[in-house]
């Protein structure tokens, strides 16, 4: 009888543990995620920052840690010295090295910005991010099937339990209580984790959705920068060939008012 009580305890135990298994290789799907954000970079630099793909490049690769991610403020760094000291290629927009350098460190930090989201939100991050939820899913399914387990046990001891005190012997037996008490405590525990585990997957699920929000967020100020960029860009263009106009006009009116005094 005692070898009956102990092992059904013993089992109660091992069920213990499902609830507090954890679903994940982190620094696996991180490379995954960096990966990806890397090779966005990799391949869409070169639309908008010709012909300072290679040296933006360079610097975000020289700026990249141990996580596989640039620095931004190192690669910003770099990318204006490159471009005030050692770049004596003029923009088509823009003379002033100074102002041209902040401009492409801009840039360059957008791309960051959308290879973030790109990362997430991408086709890959959202087949790995169906993939955790579906593993999330599926590990709560197995830790509701190992708690309704458990009641079957506990219903299987409470009849062993019955039946041997009814002999004198057990009745005198203060242990048996015993395993009777430490037997409900642990179900006790695996009803509470069960719930527990339910909680924590709805969080991971609001982290995932509060993470898409914030991502769109992102995007749409990189876009609102870019705008303000262009906008701002177009207004000294516009301003400077204004300067030139009027002082195109005032030459000729010089020249023609010296044509008629002589």
């Amino acid at each position: 009888m005692k070898k009956t009580i102990l092992f059904t305890l013993g089992l109660l135990g091992l069920l213990i543990a499902p609830a507090t298994a954890q679903l994940g290789r982190v620094w696996t799907e991180f490379q995954f995620y960096s990966t990806d954000l890397q090779n966005y970079l990799k391949y869409n630099l070169s639309e908008t920052l010709k012909p300072l793909e290679t040296s933006s490049q360079n610097a975000l690769n020289g700026a990249t840690g141990d996580l596989n991610i640039p620095n931004p403020i190192a690669a910003g760094e770099q990318v204006r010295k490159d471009i005030i000291f050692f770049n004596s290629r003029p923009d088509k927009f823009e003379n002033n090295q100074a102002i041209r350098s902040n401009s492409v460190t801009n840039e360059i930090n957008r791309y960051l910005t959308r290879s973030s989201v790109e990362g997430t939100l991408g086709k890959n991050g959202q087949r790995r991010m169906k993939a955790k939820l579906e593993d999330t899913e599926t590990s709560i399914t197995k830790i509701e099937e190992y708690s309704a387990l458990t009641d079957q046990i506990q219903s299987g001891l409470a009849s062993i339990l019955q039946a041997a005190v009814k002999t004198a012997e057990a009745a005198a037996n203060p242990a048996l209580n015993a395993a009777q008490s430490q037997a409900d405590l642990q179900v006790q525990s695996i009803k509470i984790q069960t719930e527990q585990s339910k909680i924590i997957s709805e969080n991971l699920y609001q982290t995932v959705l509060a993470n898409q929000s914030l991502q769109y967020s992102n995007l749409n100020l990189a876009n609102i920068s870019q705008q303000m960029e262009e906008a701002n860009r177009a207004r000294r263009v516009d301003t400077s060939t204004e300067a030139a106009r009027l002082l195109r006009t005032t030459a000729q009116i010089d020249l023609f008012g010296r044509k008629n005094e002589n």
